[in-house]
């Protein structure tokens, strides 16, 4: 899977998301966020254009320490030819952001000299 780094330094992936198991998948580019331990997070605004159901709430401890709790929404993710359902975390952010959950067992390298992104 190939990426780009944009004129903000933020390492970026597109990643390929359904509402349900066999629904259309639409391509979200998601900012790499390796201390960010979950799978992926969402802006609410872009939740609503993929049409995901809410599942739940849960609570997370942000950077700051401050604990909150954040709605959960599920959808179907194609990641490296399989396609497996997990939930995202819904936030007010500009851009969805992937964790290290969904890197483990990769290999991610980013090339900021040639602005690549590289993740197998």
């Amino acid at each position: 899977m190939n990426g780009h780094v944009d004129g903000q330094l933020r390492a970026l992936i597109s990643i390929p998301v359904a509402p349900s198991e066999g629904g259309e998948q639409q391509k979200v580019l998601a900012w790499v966020d390796t201390a960010f331990n979950g799978s992926l997070v969402i802006p609410k605004r872009l939740i609503e254009q993929l049409r995901l159901v809410k599942e739940s709430a849960t609570e997370a401890v942000l950077a700051d320490g401050k604990t909150v709790e954040l709605e959960t929404y599920g959808c179907f993710v194609e990641w490296f030819g399989t396609v497996y359902e997990t939930q995202v975390i819904a936030n007010d952010n500009e851009y969805p952001l992937v964790g290290t959950m969904m890197l483990a067992g990769h290999r991610l390298e980013i090339d900021y000299a040639e602005s690549t992104v590289t993740l197998r």
